[in-house]
């Protein structure tokens, strides 16, 4: 038999089977969302995901399941649909950015995430394009709903001046402690003892030595074996003796010995977070950007780097240069200015070379994610930040709860303003 008979006789074999055998079915719509369709498979798909994700987590019956899903895929179609015609894309580094930021969470690097999740039977190109979905959707919402949100200064006002506020906004304490207890009937030659031993503990400490081993080795109090720590506390929280000193320490300060009816106790302050008093040290500086292009590749743009380098070293104008050849569009122009510069404003590669950089010094060529620098540190000072930071804080708790409010409202009204025609169930 030839391969051709051979293929002739399989074909007609197949018709003939298809013209006997019962229809069976192997998708179908079940619901119609606008220009979008929605199948049987793909629900099934997303129930089984969720049953996946909620693994001993008591659920709905299979129905009310099949209602709650359908629902949520008909609102995301609508709002994909919406990121389809507002042009709204999410890129492959952005869509890896977030993958990463999910696998770090949970204390994994990208492989380890995508091992884990196809381990546990879940599809990692399935999680990857559901994840893409969630940040257009994320993105079709901030721009439909929190654009129309407005914080203004008076509803900060009004936030920190309420109980909530007061209480939200208030400073919080890590606390280190150790006791130099005394006894109960304890004489003055023992008060006169146990003082000596707390002051000399202050003095080593102040000196450099380490609290936690210090706290372990001569503490009474029931902390000692944790080193000491007590743990964040809020200001209204602290013990009544602790209260008039802990605010005025500055972090990594020691108290001096704190007398009380149990003994001595000192205090250092580890860590302090809220509050309006937040000292940081703010970098002056400048920069130079060189950007690859398409007449320029890599190598072109670090000998340009490294020759600008040279020159400046040579003592040529730092800003004179950046407004000629800096590709920074916000900068280029006023000479590389990047004004006051916080701890974290920058990328990580600019953040740790402005750090290292002494003031009034000019720092060897470094590469970031955006092209070849240069930078040079003007002065540094000391900021409090704190009072700013802390109404920052507020507008975003305040926008938070205004968006959280507004969503639903926009969601039923999209829904509302859809064609959505929903299959019966076979």
């Amino acid at each position: 038999m030839t391969i051709k008979s051979f293929f002739l006789g399989a074909m007609m074999a197949a018709a003939s089977f298809t013209t006997q055998a019962a229809p069976q079915l192997i998708d179908q719509v079940v619901a119609v969302v606008d220009d979008d369709i929605i199948m049987a498979s793909e629900l099934d798909a997303r129930m089984q995901l969720l049953r996946q994700q909620s693994a001993g987590q008591a659920m709905p019956d299979n129905a009310t399941l099949r209602d709650q899903v359908l629902e949520r895929m008909i609102l995301e179609s609508i709002q994909l649909q919406m990121a389809d015609r507002g042009g709204i894309r999410i890129t492959d580094a952005q869509l890896n950015d977030a993958l990463g930021r999910i696998a770090a969470q949970n204390n994994m690097n990208l492989a380890q995430f995508r091992q884990t999740m196809e381990a546990e039977g879940v599809s990692f190109a399935q999680a990857r394009d559901q994840i893409a979905n969630e940040m257009r959707i994320s993105r079709v919402q901030r721009f439909q709903v929190g654009e129309r949100i407005q914080i203004t200064d008076q509803d900060v006002d009004y936030f920190l001046a309420s109980e909530l506020g007061k209480m939200a906004s208030a400073a919080e304490y890590n606390l280190g402690h150790i006791l130099i207890a005394v006894p109960s009937d304890a004489s003055p030659g023992d008060l006169q003892k146990a003082a000596k031993k707390a002051d000399d503990i202050v003095a080593r400490l102040r000196n450099g030595d380490d609290f936690r081993k210090m706290a372990m080795a001569e503490s009474s109090g029931r902390t000692a074996l944790n080193g000491g720590e007590l743990g964040w506390r809020k200001e209204a929280q602290l013990p009544g003796i602790f209260a008039p000193v802990v605010p005025a320490l500055k972090v990594g300060g020691v108290s001096d010995p704190i007398k009380s009816p149990s003994g001595y106790h000192i205090v250092k302050l580890l860590e302090k977070r809220g509050g309006n008093t937040q000292m940081v040290t703010q970098t002056k500086t400048r920069h130079i950007l060189i950007r690859t292009n398409e007449l320029r590749d890599d190598a072109a743009a670090e000998a340009l780097i490294n020759d600008l380098y040279q020159r400046v070293q040579a003592g040529g104008d730092f800003t004179a240069l950046a407004k000629e050849f800096s590709d920074d569009p916000g900068s280029g122009a006023s000479g590389g200015d990047l004004g006051w510069v916080n701890p974290g404003d920058m990328v990580p590669e600019f953040d740790s070379t402005m750090a290292d950089t002494a003031a009034g010094g000019i720092s060897a060529p470094f590469r970031s994610q955006f092209g070849w620098h240069i930078l040079q540190v003007e002065e540094r000072r000391e900021t409090d930040i704190g009072a700013e930071n802390q109404r920052n804080q507020v507008r975003n708790l305040l926008y938070s709860r205004r968006f959280e409010e507004e969503l639903p409202i926009w969601l039923r009204k999209v829904r509302s303003e859809a064609y959505v025609d929903i299959k019966e169930r076979p």
